[in-house]
Parts: C-alpha cells; structure tokens; sequence
C-alpha cells in the first residue's frame, strides 16, 4: 500500500500520555461525588480541583447552571430548586462535582482557563458555601452510608435526612431534627419547619447551604422494594426539604433524580420516579441538561489530546480539507455545501462530525450506552490502539477497526457490541459480537479481491453501517456510508461495486432494502437503505446452504417425498388397483392378474415414446430376465419425465438449503425475531410446497402394453386431480373400471373369448383373460369381471355349473351364484342353449319374472314344463331392439319341485280340484299336468268380514273361520287358499271389527281347526278379552276400543302429541262409525252422513 498523500489524524493531534500508555483507567471517565465529599483521596482527578478543571470543559450549559446556583447561594436571585434531565452517563455527576469544588473553597480555587470561565460568567465573588452531598446510590437501605460533618468527622448514617443533618451541623443538627432533642436518628421524614431550621445553620457560621442529590431512585427502589412504607416517608421528606430550601435564603438543592442501573427504571422504577418529579416540579426551575450534542466534540478533545496540539485549530484545516477532497467525489451534497462542511468537520476535528452525531443521536437511545460517558470511554479505547496503524486524516469508523495484522474485532468495537447486545428487541438480546465479526471478515475478502481500496473502505463501511443500525430498527442511507468512509478517497466505482459485494454476500443486511434496486446492464448498485440486524439475511445464506447440499441427500430426499406425494397414488386403491409405490425390483410386483398401478422412482425416467430400460423391466419381468411376466395386460406404470426429475431435484435442494439455514442458526445460537422466523417458515413452506408441485408435474409419463403388446410410453396432462384418475380417463391406457355388458364375453362377441367348438368355458380362464391377452381392456378391479359374469347368469346369459369332486353338478341360471364358488376352478359358464339345470330357483318361476312363461294369468304345469325342454327361448329387450335368449333344458321332476317350493314361499298359487294351496307344503301328487298355478290373490279387507259384506258367513251374530272361508270362497267364485283367509281374519281380529267369541280355540290356527274358531262382532264399547297374538314376523302393534263422540274430540287433542311420539313410525288409524236407535238409522240419514264422509275418504260409508 502506497504512502497517502494526507497526514493522518494523530499526526496533527497527539494523544494524552495516560491514555497512550493506558494509565488512565478506563473507570476514570465515571465520576463518583461521594469519594469527592469524603475526601477519600482515592480519585485524585475528581477530588483535586486542579486536575478536575484542568479536563473540565464549561459548557453552556453548564457555565449558565453555575452563576444560577452561585447567585442563588449569594442570595441573588429566587433559583432555589435545580434539576438534570440526563440519564447516566451524561455529565450530571460531573455538573454536581463542578458545584462541589466552586462554592465549597472557592478561596482555594486554581488558576486555570476553566475557572476563570466560570467566574466570569458568575460574575461576583463566590459565597463560601457548606455542601451537602446525598449520593443515593451509596445508601444501604439497612445500613444506610457514611458521611463527613463539617469538621471532618464521620458517623454511619441511616437516614437520607440524618446525612443531610450531620454534613450541616454536625450532631447539632441531628439534634435539630430529634423529637427528644438527642444527637440520633429518627426514623420518619422531619417536617418543613425542622428542614427550615437545618438549611439555617451554615448562615450562622456565614455560609450559604447547598445540597448536592445524585442516583435518587437508586435508593427509593431498594428501600421501597424492602418496605413499601419508605413510598410515602421520601415523599414526605422531598416535598417538605424542597418547601424549606425556597424558604431558606442563600440555600438550593441540585438534584438527580433518575439511577445509573437501567434495572431500576422497572414498574416500580417509573412509578417512583413519576412521583419524585411531581414533588421536585412544584419547587424547581427548568431542567439542565449540562452536556449538549455541540459540546461533544470539545470535550472529546480536552479529555484525549494534549493541549498543546489543541491551540491553534488552523492546523485543522489541511486535513479537514484532504478529507472532503474525498467525500466529495462520492457526495454531491458535499460538493454544493462544501464551505460549511468545512467549518462543520473544523469544529469537530479530529472526530468526523457524522461519527459523533450517530453515537451522540442514535446510541444515547440504547439504555447501555452512558451518553458523554460513553462516547468518552468507546472513544478511549479505539484511539489508542488505531492510533499506531490508522491512516485516515480524521477520526471515523476506522478507529474501531481491529489492526490490519489481526483477526476479529477490536476492544472497541467489542465494547459496542456488549452495548448493543444487551439491549432488547422484541423481548430478545442480539449476538452482535459473532454478527460484526462475519460480516467484517466478508467485507475483508471483497478487499483482497478488489484490491484499489487500500483504506479498509469496505471494512469501514460495516462499522457504519453497524453504528447506524442501532437502535434496533434504525438503519443508514446510502449517502451516509459514503459519507463516513469517503475521507481516504476510495474510486467511486469500485466502492460501489464493493458495497454492492458485501450485500450480496452479508448474512445480515436487511435483504428488503434490496427490494427496490433496479439492474443495469445486469449489474445492481448498492441498496439506498442499509440496516445491519441481528437477523440474518436469510436468502444469501440459503444461497450458501444450497452448494453444501449432496446429491445423496437430494435423492434420499426427493424418493421420500415421492413416497409420501399422495396426488400419485390417490384413488387407485379404492378403484381396485393393487398400488405398488416406488418397488425397488419387478419381483416385487406380483404377476397375479391383478391389476397393478406401479410408481417407479426417477431412476425409470422416460420421454414420451421412449420409455427407460428400467421401466421396460417391470413389463416384462418378474423374478429374472428369463422369468417374463405373463399377465402384462394387468399393469400400467406411472414414472417421471427426465425434465420434470431435474426440476424436482432442484426443488429438494432448494428446501434441504433453507433446512440448513435453519440448522445453521440454531448451532450458532443466532435467534430470530418473530418476522424473520416468520419469513423463515415461509420460505422453507414455500419450498417444500414447490416439491410437492414439482413431483406432480414430473409424473406425466405412463408406461403400458398397447393392444399390439408393445411396450408404450406416452405423456398425459397433469391437473390436480390425482394421477390415476389422469390416466384412467385416457383411451391410451385402456383401462376398464366397470363390468362390461355381459353379451361381449358372448361367443361371437368383441373380446373372441370363445372358440367356435367351444360350448362352456372356465370361469378363471374368462377372467384371467383381460389381464392376460393386451386386445382386451384391462379391467381395473378383477371384481368387475366377476361382476359381468354374475350379471350374465342373472340375466341368463351364461348358466353357471359347478362339478363336485364326487361328481355331482349345481348349475345356476337367472340367478347370482354363491360367492363363495366363483373362485373355484370347477366352475364353468355354459352357453344356455347347451345347458341342462339341474337345479331351478322358484324364485324364476314368480310371476313376472319370465314374461314368456305367464303370458295368461293362470299356467298349468305343463306349460311350465314345455317351457323348459330346452327348445324355447325368452325375448330380451336390449334397448330398442329384441333379442332371443334361449332357455335352459330342465327336467320335469326338477321343475316340478321348483313348483312346490315356490307355493311353499307364498309365490304362486296352486289349484287342482277342490285343493288350494298357498304358503303351505304341496303333496308330490297334486303336481299334475292339469294342476294350475297363478300369482296370489289379492289381500281380503277386515271390512269385507263384517255381517253386513259377508251375510252368507253369520248366523244370529255369530260366525266361524270356516263359515269365513267358504263364504269368501263363494263371493269371489274359487276356493281360496287358506293364508289368504287366515290373514284376513287376522287383520280384522288386530282391528278389532271382529273379536272371537266364547269357547274359541286358539288362533292361529290351521284349516282343519277353522271350525272351531268362533267370531263375533264386539260390542260398542267392550274391548276383547283376549287380543289375537301377532305373527312371529309382524313389526305391528296396536290398540282398539269404542269411543263416544266426546271422547273423539279428546283423541283430536292429543293428536299432535300423539304424531311428534311416534315419530320415524307409521301411524295409522282404522275408524269404524256405528249409528244405532231403536229403530235402523232412515236412509235420509245415511245420505246425510256419507255426504259428510265424503271429503274424508270415498270408502267411508254408511250401509
């Protein structure tokens, strides 16, 4: 590195010796009142005047504080009352340390600029004045503190007042303040008039009364905390001390009431606080704030530099002007403004006046940071290490800069980061020692490859940046970075391109300032807005994690997400399909004829056209290479693209990446804050969603057999709908989902499943052919081929024949075969036509089952038997056309115990001669050729029963189930079968229009018993003794009685309540109306009531 053309800043000012070789303490810088009072000698730079104002700097402020209380003591003016504003750490303990030396010996005062400053502005002789000096924040809240009296003598106090009374006047004051006029303490706050009493003392010794309070709160938290009593006893005291001083000539008080320890400014803390500046509100003059932010730069140089380089400020010109030949090339507003920047960098010389305004403006905020304390004590640490390598012509961020030779970060910028680390943002602390140090040895390799910058410009740009970002949320722009690193006269360009560098590279740079940024020519300038956080930029450390991601780990990754993709195999299991996801050989699909749906992993990446040799394999192999499959027709593979498979690798890198940011965060202890975990979360979401879609839109290749039983691959169009349903739906595929029509498995049919000699058939051949043979569809769910067969038997199609091992045959015809026969080997399909049934379902033989067996409503048996000689067919209609189907050949001994049976079900009605069966067993011989069979007769109503419909059956009002049954027989001009009697008389026993009378036998009962059931009509009124039991089948029960029109009415009412009870049930009501005198009812009468019951029902009528 060339030699600069500048001198640099400790060239032109020379540091202190004592703090060059690092005699002056560091703890030096915070000044402490009470050693000043005791005069301990411990702090000789604070308790010796001399040297006190020998680095003291008069403020205004300062200056204007001092002839204030020094008039008041003088009794001048009516100021009695002073408070400072500032936190710690702002030049209040120091302000109360000027007060103390000027007015306590102000004969001993000496000869130095600073005093003569402030007399001048005082302006009148200094009174001397008894000081009373309350450091709360050396008051034990048990013990309390020592202090002096005014002859030197110390004494443990507990009480702020007793301090006060014995640095006054000794135990004469305590005795002022006792009750028993005794030299001890009394433990509650004096009042005014005592307080009154004290403050006079001094006068009488002919000095004023000054009181000095610093660390108020430190005190009153502790000893509120320990005994909330304390709350209103310092009340108490402040409020009347201050009340007596404004009554006290030449007496004032100068307070801080605010403590050093931010922990105290808890809950508590401001609610004391709050309380104390009411009290001190009442009484006091304006605040003082003794050190302003125009002050910083004259006492940064009293207390650093030596005087003799401080005397002629022309000297600072030279450099101050080499500086901005600097600043300028890179800031217009520099250029246009450059005169007053020059006496704006002059008044601050050798500090770059943008440095002390970012510490004094934007770190006084952090409650760390001890305001001219800490400005002083940074300061003190970086210029004396910068001082022997630094090269800048003024003092900026390149002070804080560790020495070119050495790694990490510098005493002083590590004191920074302590600083910024402890304060809390939202609710967290920042690790800024690891965060400055990563970015400084980034901004260090952008050096090394940009090698014009030979001032740490890009180093020093971190420190700036870092400066500005504090508090929490505050940030730079641009122009102030170039600003605060413009002084070495780094090209403007590649400064740029640098800080443009960095950003790409930082960890944690704010990346939303980059939002706005615009390329050009393909290159961005440097953001507008600059902010260093303690969160790191989550984008360029993704981009790091990512090139650190192995492939292995992409792969294991991207099978598993596969694996776990549902959209792949979603509804195929429900289809029917057998699902093998990502097998890892063809052995592991079964060559069953089962239909299987394979997802292959990327391995087995195909082009439409052209599919893998992987995929090839599971087509035409099971176990081996020599081992083919069989049963190709029965699978259909979905595999990716080679496209979409990189595609979907890059996914998975992109998501393991931010998984690693993560991880990475975690290990180095970096907690983000709830946006930036928030953002975290929706990236590492966002690329795992992008996994998901990519895997999706990767599976777009199927691979099949085409009817020509080469192996096809052919791209589909992926939706979001699952993939299987993508493929189902296309023709290419071929897949059937459900039973086809049982005429195509016809000989003759489209499938040529039958050969032309052929008369039966295999079922499991049939089966077994769709997977087996590639001209056929393949059938989803093998169960719809099974399906098809079934429906074909029941629609006789096909009759179905079982051949027992002991040779025995079942055969099946217009009727489901049993389930648990359809696996069996023996079972065959014959063609009906070639088919003998052994067996015949009665249910065939219903009427309206074969509409060409019951063309009239009554059939013989003969015809029945005719019908199935094997010569007959049925005429199917198959929409819009007839079709014939033949019938079955069936023997005449098989159809006739069909007959029988089905009589036996209650389906037919068989009648020869005399006999009429229904529901009941018909004896072989009554099955003749002549015997007739018909459907059921029609249901008989209880009402039909009644005398009145069935005269012919009752004698005197008596009748039996016999007279019953042959009366009924006779109106309708047959005999009926007996169910059909019984369960008429049943019903009108269940509604009580009929009752059986005395000496009845049990009901029900069968024919041969008829006579001997006696019925009767029950009276209006009477309820049967015995209620006819329910058939073992009948869900019905019910009740009966005779109601009087009144009593109607009450049913009426309780009908709603009735109807919401018997809710999901079937409510029905059965109404007989009687009408009865001393003579038959006259037919006006009648008339009259049936045209009332007309609009109730038509069959309500009187007879």
């Amino acid at each position: 590195m060339s030699k600069p053309s500048w001198n640099p800043w400790h060239q032109v000012v020379q540091l202190r010796e004592d703090l060059r070789t690092g005699e002056l303490a560091l703890n030096e810088f915070a000044a402490d009142i009470y050693d000043v009072a005791l005069r301990s000698g411990k702090r000789r730079i604070y308790e010796d005047p001399k040297e006190f104002f020998a680095l003291t700097y008069p403020t205004s402020a300062l200056l204007d504080l001092a002839r204030d209380v020094v008039r008041r003591l003088a009794g001048k003016n009516q100021k009695a009352v002073r408070q400072l504003e500032l936190t710690y750490g702002g030049g209040k303990t120091h302000t109360l340390i000027t007060l103390f030396h000027l007015v306590t010996d102000p004969a001993s005062l000496p000869q130095l600029p600073a005093v003569d400053e402030f007399k001048a502005r005082i302006d009148l002789p200094l009174p001397p004045t008894r000081v009373a000096v309350l450091p709360f924040d050396k008051f034990d809240a048990e013990k309390g503190t020592e202090v002096r009296d005014p002859s030197g003598d110390r004494r443990m106090l507990r009480q702020p007042w007793s301090a006060l009374a014995w640095q006054l006047a000794g135990a004469d004051g305590l005795r002022i303040l006792h009750p028993d006029d005794k030299p001890e303490e009394r433990r509650t706050a004096p009042a005014e008039n005592l307080l009154t009493l004290l403050l006079e003392t001094p006068q009488k010794d002919g000095r004023s009364t000054l009181i000095l309070m610093d660390e108020v709160l430190m005190f009153a938290h502790a000893a509120v905390d320990a005994d909330p009593a304390w709350r209103e006893r310092l009340k108490n005291f402040f409020q009347a001390l201050t009340q007596a001083a404004t009554k006290v000539d030449r007496c004032a008080i100068v307070a801080s009431l605010l403590a050093t320890d931010v922990a105290k400014n808890d809950e508590l803390g401001r609610a004391i606080t709050d309380e104390l500046y009411a009290i001190f509100r009442r009484e006091r003059e304006e605040g003082v704030e003794p050190v302003s932010k125009k002050d910083v730069a004259e006492v940064l140089r009293r207390r650093f530099f030596t005087p003799e380089s401080l005397q002629t400020k022309e000297a600072f010109r030279k450099p101050v002007i080499e500086a901005l030949n600097g600043i300028e090339v890179l800031d217009d507003e520099t250029k246009k403004s450059r005169k007053d920047e020059e006496v704006r960098f002059v008044a601050s010389y050798p500090f770059h006046p943008d440095l002390t305004e970012v510490l004094y403006a934007k770190w006084t905020q952090l409650q760390g940071f001890q305001r001219t304390r800490g400005v002083l004590r940074t300061f003190a640490l970086a210029l004396r290490e910068a001082e022997k390598w630094d090269t800048s012509p003024v003092v900026g961020p390149n002070v804080f800069l560790a020495a070119p030779t050495e790694d990490g970060l510098s005493e002083a910028a590590r004191e920074l980061t302590q600083v910024a680390t402890v304060e809390e943002h939202e609710g967290k602390k920042q690790e800024w020692s690891s965060i400055l140090a990563g970015e400084l040895e980034k901004a260090r390799r952008v050096q090394q490859e940009l090698s014009d910058l030979q001032h740490r410009e890009v180093e020093q740009a971190v420190l700036a940046t870092f400066l500005h970002s504090q508090p929490p949320g505050a940030r730079a722009q641009l122009r102030e970075l170039l600003v605060l690193v413009g002084a070495t006269r780094p090209d403007k360009i590649t400064l740029q391109k640098a800080l443009r560098e960095w950003f790409d590279r930082s960890w944690f740079l704010d990346e939303a300032a980059d939002a706005d940024t615009r390329a050009t020519n393909g290159v961005k300038s440097p953001p507008a807005v600059w902010r260093l956080g303690s969160r790191p930029n989550l984008k360029q450390m993704h981009a790091d994690a990512v090139t650190r991601v192995a492939d292995q780990t992409v792969e294991e990754h991207l099978l598993g997400a596969i694996r776990k993709n549902k959209t792949l195999t979603a509804t195929a299991s429900q289809a029917g399909a057998r699902v093998h996801n990502l097998p890892e050989r063809p052995g592991m699909v079964d060559d069953d004829g089962q239909f299987r749906y394979v997802v292959l992993g990327p391995s087995a990446a195909s082009e439409s056209g052209k599919p893998s040799a992987e995929a090839r394999r599971f087509i035409e192999e099971t176990t081996a290479a020599d081992r083919p499959r069989t049963e190709r027709n029965a699978i259909v593979l979905a595999v990716p693209s080679r496209e979409g498979v990189y595609i979907a690798r890059t996914a998975v890198r992109d998501y393991l990446g931010w998984l690693a940011v993560d991880d990475a965060l975690k290990k180095e202890g970096h907690e983000l804050d709830l946006v930036r975990q928030q953002n975290l979360d929706s990236y590492r979401n966002a690329a795992l969603k992008r996994i998901g879609d990519a895997i999706q839109q990767a599976y777009c290749i199927v691979v099949t057999v085409s009817s020509d039983n080469d192996v096809q691959a052919f791209r589909v169009q992926v939706s979001d709908a699952p993939l299987f349903n993508t493929i189902k739906a296309d023709s290419r595929s071929r897949i059937q989902e459900s039973a086809i029509s049982p005429d195509a498995v016809l000989p003759g049919g489209p499938y040529q499943l039958w050969r032309d000699d052929e008369e039966s058939r295999p079922v499991r051949d049939l089966v077994g052919a769709f997977a087996r043979f590639p001209h056929l569809p393949k059938m989803l769910n093998r169960q719809a081929i099974v399906d098809t067969i079934i429906r074909g038997c029941e629609e006789g199609y096909f009759v179905a024949r079982l051949t027992r091992p002991d040779k025995s045959i079942q055969t099946w015809w217009r009727q489901a075969p049993p389930s648990d026969v359809l696996d069996d080997p023996q079972l065959d399909l014959v063609l009906p036509d070639k088919a003998e049934l052994v067996n015949l379902s009665p249910n065939i033989l219903r009427p309206g089952m074969i509409d060409d067996l019951w063309r009239m409503p009554q059939v013989t048996v003969a015809t029945i038997r005719t019908f199935f000689d094997g010569a007959h067919t049925i005429t199917v209609s198959r929409g819009g056309y007839d079709e014939p189907m033949p019938v079955p050949r069936v023997l005449a001994d098989v159809v006739d115990g069909a007959l029988r049976a089905a009589v036996k079900e209650g389906w037919l009605w068989l009648t020869s001669g005399p006999a009429s069966l229904l529901g009941e067993d018909v004896p072989p011989a009554l099955v003749t050729a002549d015997t007739v069979l018909q459907a059921p007769p029609d249901p008989i109503s209880p009402l039909d029963l009644l005398p009145n419909s069935l005269t012919d059956a009752w004698q005197s009002g008596r009748s039996d189930a016999m007279s019953v049954a042959v009366a009924l027989s006779k109106k309708v001009g047959g005999t009926l079968p007996w169910l059909t009697v019984r369960e008429a008389i049943d019903a009108a026993f269940r509604a009580r229009v009929l009752d059986r009378g005395p000496g009845s036998v049990d009901w029900p009962c069968d024919y041969s018993n008829a006579s001997a059931v006696s019925i009767v009509v029950p009276e209006p009124g009477s309820v049967a003794a015995t209620l006819p039991p329910a058939a073992a089948s009948d869900t019905r029960t019910s009740a009966a009685t005779a109601l009087k029109p009144n009593q109607l009415q009450d049913l009426v009412d309780v009908l709603p309540d009735l109807i919401k009870m018997t809710a999901g049930h079937e409510l029905r009501f059965r109404l007989a109306v009687e009408i009865k005198g001393k003579q038959r009812p006259h037919d006006k009468l009648v008339a009259a009531v049936n045209e009332l019951f007309k609009d109730l029902d038509d069959e309500l009528r009187i007879q």
